[in-house]
């Protein structure tokens, strides 16, 4: 059985987490205290040199470091539901709209965090190098942030889901990313009904709840 490397508290392995349990992928589990610093034990970095999670060892000893390995290979293994889209154009939407979140509004939340926070001095990005944080990345990040919102809200109005007409991938992305603008003490919700909206269609979805 596939082993899933998580960190419960963490938003990138949780976005792996609600597609393993959308596909109905049975696993293990094994908790890494990213707090503490587990990531960067020579036991974990054995297994994950880059010292991220989420990490998914598959049974014939490949293992997948990322978010995008991990669902491409699910959609493969449990086609259905489809998280990546049907049709040729589907699937470019889906991919187009994925990248665009992280770039846009995942990135800009973690410029914001991890350039601003105390805990996370020295180590403004993940990984096994340490680096300095930088002020004025964290000012650039917020006001990303707002930008990208704001553009998102005029794209949700009307629709019920992110890329295409069913659930996606992409909403998987964005809901959690939305969630984890909350570290920064940023409402997505507020002054955007469409997103307040979409955010409670996704509330109702049990893997939302892990």
């Amino acid at each position: 059985m596939p082993v899933f490397y998580d960190c419960s508290t963490a938003p990138s392995p949780r976005r792996a987490r609600i597609v393993l349990a959308e596909k109905g992928v049975a696993h293990d589990v094994r908790q890494i205290d990213l707090a503490s610093g587990e990531q960067l034990s020579p036991e974990f970095r054995a297994i994950n040199p880059a010292c991220t999670v989420p990490v998914l060892a598959l049974d014939d000893g490949a293992v997948l470091t990322d978010n995008a390995g991990i669902a491409a290979w699910a959609e493969a293994v449990q086609p259905d539901p489809p998280l990546l889209g049907t049709t040729a154009l589907e699937k470019a939407a889906v991919a187009s709209w994925n990248s665009r979140i992280e770039g846009e509004c995942f990135m800009a939340i973690a410029e914001v965090l991890r350039n601003r926070a105390k805990g996370m001095k020295d180590r403004a990005l993940p990984g096994p190098e340490n680096y300095p944080q930088i002020p004025e990345l964290a000012e650039r990040g917020r006001a990303r942030l707002g930008h990208f919102l704001d553009r998102f809200e005029a794209h949700m109005a009307g629709r019920g889901w992110v890329a295409t007409n069913d659930f996606t991938l992409a909403d998987i992305t964005a809901g959690v990313a939305l969630d984890f603008a909350q570290w920064i003490k940023v409402d997505a919700n507020e002054g955007r009904p469409a997103i307040a909206a979409w955010r409670e269609r996704l509330a109702q979805r049990p893997s939302f709840a892990l």
